[in-house]
């Protein structure tokens, strides 16, 4: 009782957001109902000046929530299925992301950019998008407007490369199998991808569709390995701080717990072999707790702020999305794919 009190309000606002948001995302895929949702918490929070009673529910459902969509997120996963169908991708996932990660850090680096948004730039552009941001940022500490730094670059390459990958691998003369393999390594976003390859099918009359969704689950599976890492990097880091400042750490709260309930979901999938009118619904409800979580994200963010500060992470994302795309298409030439 005492919960809802103080956070049914921003729960609700979140939802109001949401809702129109989830169906927008529906009508635009390449644009989705994250980066809707964004947008529209970023305008109403220029508007709303009061915003004392909404904080705790926001707070919550950018951090809380967000954490359960990641977990209901392994629902979609029948790990039998994407390893045994993604397994000839594997080669070239890794090196995209190896890559991503190379590319983001050399840039963190160079261009002396926050380490939180670099990491979140990196792991977007390398796995899958929003959903790997979202896996990450509680990992790292990341605060709302870095989350919201981060999916607004990585929306932005998602819908180029919806648009113009499907020309351009036409032009390269990439088959059917080929195509499918590149929109699922070097596109980052779910339904940038399946917009992609949809369009792919709609020129060549191909079904590529369904390759490129499986590398892209197969992708998402890097969600794991990633975080557990990231985990133990700011691990060390607190422990550094603890022994010379005397702060308290806790390894509890670092830890990413959400991350292992979402290995479980996946094995309760694979295991039981769920079936679609069991795994869809929670996987839509996993979609919309993102664009819940999206929506007090940007409730959080000053969007003056974000522009002001935008063009060093556009540049980062434009750079490790060059990569990805240059070393999938590289990797299938290895491979004798393309």
């Amino acid at each position: 009782m005492k919960f809802l009190k103080s956070h049914w309000k921003g729960l609700l606002l979140c939802l109001v957001i949401a809702v129109p948001a989830f169906f927008l995302g529906k009508l635009l895929p390449v644009v989705g109902g994250p980066v809707f949702a964004i947008l529209i918490g970023m305008v109403l929070a220029l508007l709303i000046k009061n915003r004392g009673s909404l904080n705790e529910g926001v707070n919550f459902t950018s951090k809380k929530i967000l954490q359960w969509a990641v977990v209901l997120l392994g629902f979609g996963m029948n790990l039998t299925e994407i390893l045994r169908v993604g397994a000839q991708s594997l080669p070239i996932i890794i090196s995209t992301i190896a890559t991503s990660l190379i590319l983001a850090y050399i840039m963190y680096r160079a261009m002396k950019m926050p380490s939180r948004i670099s990491t979140l730039i990196g792991v977007g552009s390398s796995i899958c998008g929003g959903s790997a941001i979202a896996a990450t940022a509680p990992v790292i500490g990341a605060n709302d407007e870095e989350i919201a730094q981060s999916i607004s670059v990585i929306f932005l390459f998602n819908v180029i490369a919806a648009l113009i990958f499907p020309t351009l691998g036409g032009a390269l003369g990439l088959s059917n199998e080929g195509f499918g393999l590149f929109a699922g390594t070097a596109i980052n976003d779910t339904s940038s991808v399946t917009a992609a390859a949809t369009a792919w099918d709609g020129i060549h009359g191909s079904n590529t569709l369904d390759t490129a969704t499986i590398v892209k689950l197969t992708r998402t599976l890097a969600i794991i390995p990633i975080t557990l890492v990231l985990a133990f990097v700011r691990t060390r880091k607190e422990k550094k701080l603890e022994a010379s400042e005397g702060v308290k750490v806790s390894f509890k709260k670092i830890f990413p717990w959400f991350v292992l309930f979402f290995v479980l979901a996946s094995v309760v999938t694979t295991v039981f072999n769920l079936p679609a009118f069991v795994t869809g619904p929670l996987k839509e409800l996993s979609k919309f707790f993102i664009i819940m979580a999206m929506a007090a994200i940007g409730l959080n963010t000053n969007i003056v702020k974000l522009v002001k500060t935008g063009g060093k992470p556009i540049f980062m994302g434009l750079i490790c999305w060059i990569g990805i795309a240059a070393v999938s298409l590289g990797m299938q030439h290895i491979l004798g794919i393309w």
